[in-house]
């Protein structure tokens, strides 16, 4: 099916997508947002946000079926615009792995889908792109006075209830002993311990939540996943990979550190984290499973680290990220890449099998989309996937919502140390909903 784009100048927008998101979300049950929230130093950034509304073709591959192989036969056949996500417990179809803890989110284990809509933001520029396939289809100068006449759903948030802790502060720090016993004895040399907070009989606007998490918390990888009746608002900072032309970059996160007061002092926590030996041990290692993943992809010689333990620095928190490029081999596929890469050496560990096995054992929840990726497909082949974390998901037939956080635990970790640094990552998401941690 051939998709028409038209370009419109939108000078007045200055970057407040939301009359394009209230839109979405009041006139389909799938919906895509993915924004760069101004963040203006991504070289590798191609838009600063897509939209993407409506399914025309659409595959959600279940337990019994090959997800990578399934997602590689949809983008030869459909060769457009794809928007989806992966969830991380795809990971048992690509090792010998299980999970069994609580899923109160229940996301499928894949779902990638060709939209009928695509909204391409650049500066004030934004393209409509709509299949033609349907002769009733609106153009897309009505779509755009459509969306400007949209008004936003009259139910407001509405965050009148609890969230509790699914692990408590003491559990934590066993847990955290425990996997830094692992480390004594070899089996690995870093895991990614997570814990979840939760809110059952909860109900929230999902896109005014969203809005507020991303004033709050503005990341250059943030993104709005509507699933039918579950939500994913997200405000990550981290890119899992991305692919321009033969390019591969990732762009792993590890090493966290609190904002200043004032200028003096978030001068120093900056380099306080640069220089911190702990931190940097932790970058460094997720960098050599991150080139090791892209080698298996890659033209001979052609992995680099471009950026090692670069501070960059958010509303909340410094982070430290490194970059790493490869070339795509000619005979790989690009899915095959997102396959040999997945899931994200910074949510799991190194060794990587090993410290699942691990993760496994010491959390309570399934992760589900949490520390899995959103992100989209272009007909060129070309792609963009973020890191799924900083994230709330709601489940609204249920009135569930939860959010976890995690950090990664090396031979000098201090427990009370990392409990300070989920509770400072969690932050932003009990601040959208108003909840205490």
């Amino acid at each position: 099916m051939k998709r028409t784009f038209t370009s419109f100048s939108l000078p007045s927008l200055k970057k407040d997508f939301s009359p394009f998101l209230h839109w979405a979300v009041s006139h389909h049950q799938y919906v895509t947002f993915l924004t760069s929230s101004k963040h203006k130093t991504d070289p590798w950034s191609e838009f600063d946000a897509v939209l993407a509304t409506g399914i025309s073709r659409q595959i959600c591959p279940d337990d019994t079926q090959d997800a990578f192989e399934a997602l590689k036969k949809f983008s030869d056949q459909h060769q457009d615009w794809i928007f989806g996500f992966l969830s991380y417990d795809l990971k048992n179809q690509l090792e010998k792995l299980t999970s069994s803890n609580t899923d109160g989110i229940k996301m499928p284990l894949m779902h990638f889908y060709v939209p009928e809509k695509v909204f391409l933001f650049k500066g004030d520029q934004v393209e409509i792109g709509v299949l033609n396939h349907d002769p009733a289809s609106k153009p897309s100068e009505s779509i755009l006075d459509e969306i400007f006449r949209c008004k936003p759903a009259d139910d407001k948030t509405d965050n009148n209830f609890n969230i509790s802790h699914r692990v408590s502060k003491e559990e934590y720090i066993d847990n955290v002993n425990r996997i830094k016993g692992h480390i004594q004895r070899g089996d690995i040399y870093e895991a990614n311990y997570c814990i979840e907070f939760y809110g059952k009989n909860a109900q929230t606007n999902p896109v005014e939540s969203f809005l507020t998490l991303n004033k709050n918390n503005p990341s250059p990888y943030a993104c709005f996943y509507r699933y039918g009746d579950k939500y994913l608002l997200s405000s990550s900072p981290e890119r899992f990979l991305a692919k321009r032309d033969n390019t591969l970059v990732s762009q792993p996160i590890k090493g966290t550190i609190k904002r200043g007061k004032n200028t003096q002092e978030d001068d120093a926590l900056k380099q306080q984290l640069f220089n911190d030996p702990k931190e940097r041990s932790e970058n460094i290692m997720i960098v050599d499973l991150v080139r090791n993943d892209l080698s298996r992809s890659a033209e001979k010689g052609s992995v680099k680290v471009p950026e090692l333990c670069g501070i960059y620095t958010y509303p909340h928190v410094h982070q430290m990220i490194s970059t790493v490029t490869s070339l795509l081999r000619k005979d790989i596929h690009f899915v095959d890449a997102i396959k040999k890469a997945f899931p994200m050496g910074s949510m799991t560990g190194a060794p990587k099998i090993r410290a699942m096995e691990i993760i496994e054992d010491c959390e309570t929840t399934r992760r589900g989309l949490y520390s899995g990726a959103v992100g989209y497909i272009s007909p060129s082949g070309n792609f963009d996937f973020n890191v799924i974390i900083r994230s709330i998901l709601y489940n609204q037939t249920d009135n569930f919502i939860n959010f976890m956080a995690g950090s990664a635990i090396t031979i000098g970790s201090d427990p009370e140390n990392e409990y300070r640094e989920c509770l400072l990552k969690a932050a932003s998401m009990a601040q959208t909903l108003n909840a205490n941690l």
